[in-house]
């Protein structure tokens, strides 16, 4: 069976690096596979809803900035989508240019998360230089030029696939970096990124809440009645009016176990919409 994987492209992103982890892992099943890069998070994702591929790689939350709200957003948007599985990758961004030295630098290209990652050392070393936001980290390369004082924040493997000298390396302010990605199958599919399916420990939910005071108190005293940790929660705007909000929330459970549905099923009698975004294990790829 042929697996169409889509990915944060274009070639040389995390997104792609944590995209061949996973066609590794499928081929090792059987499955023959195929890497599709698209423009942003959101495209990545509507194109898994359309059909076009059989599974997509977002990112979802980075150690040093916190969550990825495009994932966030969109999943929330899109219906029938289930992550199966998650994939914390080390991140260390270096600076490519094809000047020769730091001092000749006058802009700098990268995503907007990568920038921010970035954000002590181009103080210290590149004070007062330009940083203009990007759709991701390799397609920041797209803009230098040999006879331009421009650089861009991208991986290792961007810079060898694209032949782009590094300057630094790595440049990220804390060297324990990584990344949370999530695996994104549609509902029903037959695809597994783990097929025994006997040792997921984490489950993503997210709700929408009437807008009347405390009212999220009540899914939160349901959690911690139960036992139930909770290893993230935040809030995201619905888009619709000021003060009213979406919350996400991580739970450490297998959600087909019956106490967590009974648990869930309480928590939806003071919902207005409850998603059930998906139940799965964690992966860590180690320094």
């Amino acid at each position: 069976m042929m697996v169409a994987i889509a990915y944060l492209g274009p070639p040389g992103t995390y997104s792609e690096a944590t995209a061949i982890a996973y066609r590794e892992t499928l081929e090792q099943q059987g499955y023959t596979t195929d890497l599709h890069p698209y423009p942003s998070i959101a495209k990545t994702l509507q194109a898994l809803a359309r059909g076009e591929v059989e599974l997509a790689i977002a990112p979802v939350e980075n150690s040093i900035e916190g969550s990825v709200p495009m994932t966030l957003d969109t999943l929330w948007q899109l219906d029938d989508l289930h992550i199966q599985q998650a994939y914390v990758l080390p991140i260390s961004h270096g600076l490519l240019s094809h000047m020769k030295d730091l001092a000749a630098i006058k802009t700098v290209y990268s995503h907007p998360q990568a920038l921010a990652q970035c954000q002590e050392w181009l103080e210290h070393h590149l004070s007062g230089v330009e940083l203009i936001p990007t759709n991701s980290t390799a397609e920041a390369i797209q803009y230098l030029d040999r006879d331009r004082p421009i650089a861009a924040i991208s991986s290792q493997r961007a810079a060898s696939l694209y032949q782009i000298p590094v300057l630094a390396y790595p440049i990220n302010d804390c060297p324990d970096n990584c990344t949370r990605f999530w695996a994104i199958a549609r509902a029903g599919s037959s695809i597994r990124l783990n097929p025994l399916q006997s040792n997921n420990t984490h489950t993503s939910i997210a709700f929408s809440l009437p807008n009347i005071p405390g009212v999220l108190v009540k899914p939160l005293e349901i959690f911690a009645r139960q036992g139930i940790n909770l290893s993230r929660i935040e809030s995201r705007p619905t888009k619709r009016s000021l003060g009213e909000y979406l919350f996400f929330v991580d739970i450490e459970a297998d959600a087909r176990q019956p106490d967590i549905q009974n648990t869930l099923a309480e928590i939806k009698k003071y919902t207005d919409v409850i998603k059930v975004l998906g139940t799965y294990r964690v992966v860590c790829q180690l320094h």
